[in-house]
């Protein structure tokens, strides 16, 4: 049996945030991780490969929408071959952060934690072995998985989620993306980029209602002019599959064949197999635990970040919680505040990224504002590099000129946001739309997206 201070479960963001400020703080860490290298589904499944995969996929885009490179295009590139560019980001992701475990000295141990009691969990190794470890106190940052509906046999080939869809041996001529959430409108985005009809099947009434409704009326624009055939308020009824593709049967009488099924519909926490009733602790009927406001469940020693506590599920928030909640495991108390304003980026083809309040929002809240434009269109930028689709859009109080909002759709949308972000963590008056009147800017950015949105809303006001 082995003793440490601290057992993280679990390599992604969350855990790893987690272990490293407890190993710097002189805490003897143990990292447990069911997968055979780290990083996590971020780095395996989820935001990496995606990512990687949506950026050569826009870059060929690039190049076949530009004369000069007709020619040079291979007509035989498809979704196996641009899968192999996200592989080469994961060897060295993982390469990157396994040197983190061996430089702050947190032992790795590569199995299945299950909790006998509070302080001791059990160890299934990946080799087969067993191993028991004890410790004052714990990091559950286990993630999240696909949900998988009982009904739909996800073993065919014709089926997937979004961690097997990065399997896929062909490029489909045709597929239908049940979920019309952030991880389907990603998928229709990349699917549909690589010339596949896409069916995006939405349970709701309009697509990804947390935004700005402006930016929302732009992707669905933009997602039906390259060609995705969305269909909003539709409920699956049954899927079957047939020798030459996978049916799609809506409770509204509807029938859609494709090649290919993705289901895109919800995500599970990954606490199942875990001991962790028999502490006290019952996730929800979706594997989330409950935690408090410094992480901790409802026995004290054990944290969780995370996915597994589900909102927002982010890479970035999940790694700032295990941080948070580091701190309060090694002091007692952790000084910081994890802002409640978390960008939210979505990489669709163009992407989206937005920031506190929406126009909704505020108008229900009666709050008196205005807005500021700026169309991708006018800038000098954007017109040398050819990606002229988008716009930046400040929220901001027609008085106090308090910046409240702030919603961008185009290319490198979730690296402009930073800008208005660092400007809305200030306290009015330093949290003002005449920042951005009063900064010189870089000629030709697109930071310069600012100035024209702030020049743009105080005309409105003056």
């Amino acid at each position: 049996m082995q003793k440490f201070d601290v057992v993280v479960i679990g390599s992604g963001p969350g855990g790893e945030g987690a272990a490293m400020r407890c190993a710097k703080s002189g805490k003897k860490v143990a990292m447990i991780e069911a997968y055979a290298q780290v990083g996590g589904g971020c780095t395996h499944w989820g935001t990496i490969p995606s990512k990687a995969l949506r950026q050569v996929i826009s870059s060929l885009r690039e190049m076949r929408d530009n004369p000069q490179f007709h020619d040079a295009l291979d007509p035989q590139i498809g979704f196996p071959a641009l899968l192999r560019t996200a592989e080469s980001v994961i060897r060295k992701q993982v390469s990157m952060r396994q040197n983190f475990y061996d430089r702050n000295g947190v032992q790795v141990i590569h199995g299945r934690a299950r909790f006998r009691d509070t302080q001791t969990v059990d160890v299934a190794l990946s080799n087969g072995g067993q191993e028991t470890l004890q410790a004052e106190q714990f990091v559950i940052a286990t993630g999240s998985r696909p949900y998988h509906p009982p009904e739909i046999d996800f073993s065919h080939p014709r089926i997937h989620d979004s961690d097997s869809i990065l399997r896929l041996s062909e490029t489909p001529e045709s597929i239908t993306i049940y979920g019309a959430g952030v991880i389907g409108c990603e998928y229709a985005s990349i699917f549909r980029n690589l010339g596949c009809k896409v069916n995006l099947i939405n349970t709701r009434d309009r697509l990804l209602s947390f935004l700005d409704d402006e930016i929302v009326d732009a992707l669905a624009y933009h997602l039906r002019e390259q060609g995705v055939l969305v269909r909003h308020n539709e409920e699956a009824e049954r899927v079957s599959v047939e020798d030459d593709g996978v049916v799609l049967e809506l409770k509204s009488n509807k029938r859609i064949k494709t090649d290919y099924l993705l289901w895109a519909n919800g995500r599970q926490g990954n606490t199942n197999d875990m001991g962790l009733e028999h502490l006290g602790i019952t996730p929800d009927k979706r594997g989330v635990i409950a935690v408090n406001a410094n992480h901790q469940t409802v026995v004290p020693t054990i944290y969780a970040v995370g996915d597994v506590i589900g909102w927002p599920s982010l890479a970035s928030a999940a790694y700032d919680q295990g941080r948070h909640a580091a701190g309060h495991l090694v002091n007692g108390q952790c000084d910081e505040i994890l802002s409640r304003e978390i960008p939210t980026g979505i990489y669709t083809l163009p992407e989206i990224s937005s920031l506190g309040r929406t126009e909704r929002e505020l108008t229900e809240a009666r709050v008196p504002y205005e807005v500021g434009h700026s169309l991708f269109k006018s800038l000098a930028r954007a017109q040398i590099t050819g990606q002229t689709t988008g716009m930046l859009k400040i929220l901001f109080h027609r008085e106090t000129l308090e910046v409240l909002g702030i919603h961008c759709f185009g290319a490198q949308a979730s690296e402009i946001i930073h800008i208005g972000q660092a400007i809305m963590s200030q306290p009015v008056p330093h949290n003002t739309i005449r920042y951005f009147i009063n900064t010189t800017f870089n000629y030709p950015t697109m930071a310069e997206a600012y100035r024209v949105a702030a020049l743009n809303g105080l005309n409105r006001v003056y």
